[in-house]
């Protein structure tokens, strides 16, 4: 008898092709931005979707109208600002950085991403006047890219402290740190702000081979640390030894009760004595 061949299965279907890419200007004209964009279409210099989602590229000067556009049409979230370093991303040719806002619809659940380009050096306008939380934002893209913002109302680091040295997210900063000499960094900085570039007296792109002594602020384990010299701790004192406790005896049970006392049975009644015989005188002894 022959072995059966099973069924070879069918071969998989062949996936659907991907749509065709829409134009800038049939992006433009996508409900979700047509409204905002109508009002502010020669600051729209390009456009972009992905995944489903549209970004927009803005003239750098027009930012603030444009934003404010996008408010009035029911984008009020700015979800998050943020800038990015261009400078090493492959056949790059444009302005290093980028800012990009991230904004929200509640009504639509629909999000809608503005950028900008702007060079080194070449501040961008602050949207702190669109949104109130872009202060924050716009500080810490300052902090880490180094991008200024004109119109900002405070535009200093919020995670590094003033006076260090170069911006942490840019690309040509060295992936491992800037040696500043300095191994445990103080609470509190003198006025004028923590180490500068320098102030190990050799060339800042000298990065993390300090050979000098290094202070020394403790030695472990942990509870030596604020010891500084490196001696051992004093033992602490052992705790006095815990008094025995007396052994408890056992409760005594309780004595049973007393079975009661028989009644003693009744006496017996007495018999009545028997009557004395009284004498008769008969008329003999009379007589006599």
């Amino acid at each position: 008898m022959s072995e059966l061949t099973p069924p070879s299965s069918p071969p998989p279907a062949a996936a659907p092709a991907a749509p065709a890419a829409r134009s800038v200007d049939e992006i433009k004209r996508d409900p979700l931005v047509a409204a905002a964009v109508s009002r502010v279409s020669d600051a729209i210099t390009g456009a972009r979707e992905m995944v489903g989602e549209i970004t927009l590229f803005v003239e750098r000067d027009r930012i603030v109208d444009v934003c404010r556009a996008f408010k009035s049409d029911g984008f009020v979230y700015l979800v998050d600002l943020a800038g990015v370093d261009y400078s090493k991303f492959p056949n790059h040719t444009g302005p290093r950085f980028s800012v990009a806002y991230m904004l929200y619809s509640f009504a639509r659940n629909a999000r809608v991403r503005l950028r900008v380009w702007t060079g080194d050096g070449e501040p961008v306008p602050s949207v702190t006047s669109v949104w109130k939380t872009a202060n924050w934002h716009e500080r810490e893209t300052f902090d880490m890219l180094g991008i200024t913002f004109t119109g900002h109302p405070n535009l200093e680091r919020i995670l590094m402290w003033e006076g260090f040295n170069g911006f942490p997210l840019r690309k040509d900063f060295p992936i491992r740190g800037i040696d500043t000499g300095a191994r445990i960094y103080p609470e509190v900085f003198p006025e004028g702000g923590g180490p500068k570039a320098g102030s190990t007296g050799k060339d800042v792109k000298d990065v993390n081979v300090y050979k000098g002594e290094w202070k020394r602020y403790g030695t472990w384990p942990a509870a030596q640390i604020g010891g500084g010299n490196g001696a051992k701790a004093p033992a602490k004192p052992a705790a006095p030894a815990a008094k025995p406790v007396a052994a408890v005896a056992p409760a005594a049970a309780p004595e049973p009760a007393p079975a009661p006392e028989p009644e003693p049975a009744p006496a017996p009644e007495p018999e009545p004595a028997p009557a004395p015989e009284v004498e008769t005188e008969t008329e003999d002894d009379t007589d006599a």
